[in-house]
C-alpha cells in the first residue's frame, strides 16, 4: 500500500471564525511574517470567500478570497507545511476560482514572491499571467522583497 493511499480525505468546506486558532497555527508555520488572527477575523466578517481544507487530523490549508466590481483578488493562500507538494494548493486555488465566478468577476488578481518558486508554478498551471511588480511589497528578513502581480481572466465556460 503506497503512503498516498493512507492519507486521510481531505475536505473542502467554508471557513468558520471557530477556525481561526487552527488557522492562525498554520499562518504562523508557513510564513515568517504572517497575518495575525484579526486580519483573518475582518476578512470573515467583511464576508470574504474564506475556505479552509481539513482531514481527520485538523486543519490541512486555507484561502481567503475578495470580490468586488466584477474583479477579485486572492488574499492569502497557504496549505501547512506538512500537507504540501500533495495537490491541495491546487484544490484550495480550483475553490477560490470558483466562488470568484459564482460571484460573477471577470478576472482574479494576486500578488506572489518572486522566491516562492512552488507558488509561481502552482498559479501558472492554473492559468495565471505576470501583468507587474510591486516593488519592495513585502516584509522580508534585512529589507523588503518585490511582488509578482498575476492575473487570471475568467472566459465563459465552455
Amino acid at each position: 500500500m503506497n503512503a498516498a493511499a493512507q492519507e486521510p480525505a481531505i475536505s473542502l468546506r467554508p471557513m468558520r471564525e471557530a477556525d481561526l486558532p487552527a488557522v492562525a497555527a498554520v499562518e504562523q508555520r508557513a510564513y515568517p511574517f504572517p497575518w495575525s488572527p484579526g486580519i483573518f477575523r475582518d476578512c470573515l466578517r467583511a464576508g470574504y470567500a474564506c475556505w479552509v481544507a481539513e482531514d481527520a487530523r485538523g486543519l490541512a490549508g486555507y484561502a481567503v478570497l475578495s470580490v468586488a466590481a466584477g474583479e477579485a483578488h486572492l488574499l492569502n493562500l497557504c496549505v501547512a507545511p506538512e500537507h504540501q507538494s500533495r495537490g491541495l494548493g491546487a484544490r484550495l486555488l480550483a475553490r477560490i476560482i470558483a466562488a470568484a465566478r459564482g460571484a460573477d468577476a471577470q478576472r482574479v488578481f494576486l500578488e506572489v514572491r518572486p522566491s516562492n518558486a512552488p507558488a509561481i508554478a502552482l498559479y501558472d498551471r492554473a492559468g495565471f499571467n505576470e501583468i507587474g511588480r510591486r516593488r519592495g511589497y513585502y516584509p522580508a528578513v534585512g529589507g523588503r522583497e518585490d511582488a509578482l502581480v498575476l492575473a487570471l481572466e475568467l472566459l465563459p465556460e465552455d
